[in-house]
């Protein structure tokens, strides 16, 4: 399948602002009805505003995406896994960087006990940046951690580098591993436990040179014809960017 894209928008985020525009071609390829591969070719042009001042980038992308998927339900898996990575080389213009953009999601689902009401859940990312410096990659394609895409406990994107005079940008190298218990207490209502920890640093690949946090929590799941609604409280157990509880509301598991 062919397809094209484009996006005009406005990203106002704790570290930075950026008023941006894209447009793409690529093509979708299927493989039976687990893995799909997707390329495509992309013209990106950003005005943006952070701690480095006033910065214009503009440069070419050449996404690739592979997804082997194997869940028995996207919403609401209880046995199988997902595979997700991500490579994206970038080629600067002008002033701009250029370099490789990774990234890996990978989760696996075990359930057991009658009718799988106990399921085991684990998942692992990872992201890197090539080539490029830290100061000259876009911010939106660096990486953060915290939330609840992350790190639970900890507040959106409050993991970073510290660029020194209170300063922060994104990390080229970021990890993040998430484990939970769900159990499914009636035909309607679910328990969840879990644990989440993140990494970010400054360096291409992980060196431990970067800062850890890590958030633990509780949630509620009420089942619905299209997947659990999530109500998550976490907490804060390890690193400084913790705020205290923090309250998480969705539509399907957390992973």
């Amino acid at each position: 399948t062919a397809f094209t894209y484009g996006t005009l928008e406005r990203l106002d985020e704790a570290d930075y602002m950026s008023e941006q525009f894209e447009i793409g071609f690529g093509i979708t390829r299927r493989v039976g009805g687990n893995f799909q591969l997707d390329a495509s070719l992309a013209y990106f042009y950003s005005e943006t505003e952070d701690a480095l001042g006033e910065r214009t980038f503009s440069l070419f992308k050449l996404p690739i995406s592979a997804t082997y998927d194997r869940r028995d339900d996207s919403l609401n898996p209880k046995e199988g896994f997902y595979v997700n990575l991500d490579i994206t080389p970038f080629v600067g213009l002008n002033d701009t960087e250029s370099g490789v953009r990774t990234y890996g999601d990978a989760r696996g689902y075990y359930g057991f006990g009658d009718d799988q009401r106990v399921v085991l859940a684990g998942r692992l990312q990872f992201g890197s940046i090539a080539g490029a410096s830290t100061t000259g990659t876009h911010p939106d394609m660096l990486f953060y951690s915290g939330g609840s895409g992350t790190v639970r406990g900890h507040p959106y994107q409050s993991l970073n580098v510290d660029l020194g005079g209170g300063d922060t940008l994104g990390g080229r190298s970021f990890l993040g591993f998430s484990a939970e218990v769900r159990t499914e207490i009636t035909d309607t209502i679910g328990l969840v436990a879990f644990a989440d920890a993140g990494y970010i640093g400054a360096e291409q690949f992980y060196d431990g040179s970067g800062d850890w946090h890590s958030g633990a929590g509780l949630g509620v799941r009420y089942m619905t014809g299209i997947g659990p609604i999530r109500f998550d409280v976490a907490y804060p157990t390890s690193g400084d960017t913790g705020d205290g509880v923090q309250i998480y509301i969705g539509i399907g598991q957390a992973f």
